[in-house]
């Protein structure tokens, strides 16, 4: 047997060890839908949460192929309910001031046009509710403290996984299948020693609610989630119900080693310095806690084993720059519960699956992380604030800013484009700053 384990002392058990065919560590949006849908299709699941729902998370602002999942769980409307109508996004320019509109329904893939806002304890618990309803054996307040793995590839083998409650209980479960959606605690990934720290964006994140943001109030881009391009980083603004918007400043080390006091006044003296944040902000009141997140990005040294997979941020997690990490949850959750159901019934085929799953998810990270890389470069801001349709690059992006990461053919011609220009611009900007030019061109 193969141990990962969080805690290694003693534990006596309070109930019979209990089997099942898939367990899965963490009841966020990559859990929870996993969980519905294996348990939809009949197997036996036992989903562990370590809080209790409703409980606080950041990633408030959804994409439109986030909707396409809705239906399948079969909860679009309920989400419906609590969202806020998201359109598209907009990016606005410190530098410039000038602001730029991406409407989602301008984009190639017009099957997934809209999404939402959501308050992210309103939603996961939503969520975790429908995998309960769903036939899953939903516990919450149920922390895993340690995973044996079957050291063989026999079908026959069973892992060993421990969970303690929070009051002190401690439960046995015997899985054939074990994925681990344990979000940014990366559960697997740290007791396997696979966690690979992303260098090239080594960014962190400071964050809270405000009351009495001004947003739009007209137009068909009312309701769009607010993208500020500023020094060292950018801003979010997301609107959400009551008169609340989520906004939070991700910056570069350099912005951060600039910190002086506590993380309110950093995140206040931020806005201060952002001349159209300010602007929309003259009457705003802190409504929350003013929380940070730091060491972004990461990914796992493979994401898959002899009976287990991790899915959702337990696998990867990448600048929230594009507000792809709900749907690369629940598109991980998706894949997750294929991958589970082939491989209790054909491990083969499941190792197979589990291969071709991890190299589709890493493409599409992949094509996020491109732009993510660039987005403080002054070549790919100034794309992003004067876009042009040639070869269809403007609708080409737009498709992968709603989350289209499987992209149809049209499409990835439209986004090479896009990064042939970004690379021709670049190199010209850089023999314009050599012979004494701006970047725009002119001379000095």
């Amino acid at each position: 047997m193969v141990r990962c384990n969080f805690n290694c002392e003693e534990t006596s058990f309070v109930a019979a060890p209990e089997s099942c065919d898939v367990l899965i560590i963490g009841g966020g949006p990559a859990g929870s839908t996993a969980a519905a849908l294996l348990a939809k299709s009949g197997r036996d699941v036992v989903l562990l949460e370590k809080d209790a729902h409703p409980r606080f998370h950041i990633g408030e602002s959804l994409l439109p192929c986030n909707v396409a999942i809705f239906e399948r769980l079969g909860i679009h409307d309920e989400i419906r309910a609590m969202g806020v109508f998201k359109p598209g996004a907009e990016f606005i320019s410190d530098d410039t001031g000038q602001s730029v509109d991406f409407n989602f329904a301008t984009g190639i893939e017009q099957r997934f046009t809209y999404s939402y806002h959501v308050r992210r304890s309103e939603f996961d618990k939503a969520l975790f509710a429908n995998a309960a309803r769903s036939g899953a054996r939903a516990m919450e307040r149920m922390r895993v403290i340690d995973v044996v793995r079957p050291r063989d590839n026999n079908a026959t083998n069973r892992a060993r996984v421990t969970a303690r409650h929070q009051d002190g209980a401690s439960h046995l479960f015997y899985p054939r299948y074990v994925l681990d959606a344990s979000g940014r605690d990366t559960f697997m990934a740290n007791q396997l020693h696979k966690k690979k720290t992303d260098k090239r964006n080594n960014t962190a994140a400071v964050y809270g609610h405000f009351r009495h943001v001004k947003c739009r109030t007209e137009g068909d881009m009312v309701g769009c989630i607010s993208i500020h391009l500023t020094k060292d980083g950018w801003f979010w603004v997301i609107p959400l119900r009551d008169e609340i918007s989520s906004v939070g400043f991700v910056g570069t080390p350099a912005a951060f080693k600039a910190r002086r006091g506590g993380l309110q006044d950093f995140l206040l003296d931020r806005i201060g310095q952002s001349r159209t944040l300010s602007e929309r902000m003259q009457k705003a009141e802190l409504a929350s806690d003013v929380m940070t997140a730091g060491n972004y990005s990461y990914r796992a040294r493979g994401g898959w084993g002899e009976g287990y997979m991790m899915i959702g941020d337990a696998f990867a997690f990448v600048d929230p720059v594009f507000s792809s990490g709900v749907m690369l949850a629940m598109g991980g959750g998706e894949l997750g519960a294929n991958v589970a159901n082939v491989w209790l019934d054909d491990p083969a085929a499941g190792r197979k699956l589990a291969q071709q799953s991890e190299r589709r998810l890493c493409r599409a990270m992949n094509r996020l992380c491109w732009l993510i890389y660039r987005i403080n470069e002054p070549a790919l801001r100034n794309m992003l604030m004067a876009p042009r349709n040639v070869l269809g690059m403007r609708d080409g992006l737009v498709s992968l800013l709603a989350g289209n990461l499987d992209l149809r053919r049209e499409s990835r011609v439209s986004v090479m484009a896009f990064r042939v220009a970004y690379n021709l611009l670049s190199v010209a900007e850089r023999i314009g700053l050599r012979i004494g030019q701006s970047p725009c061109g002119a001379a000095r």
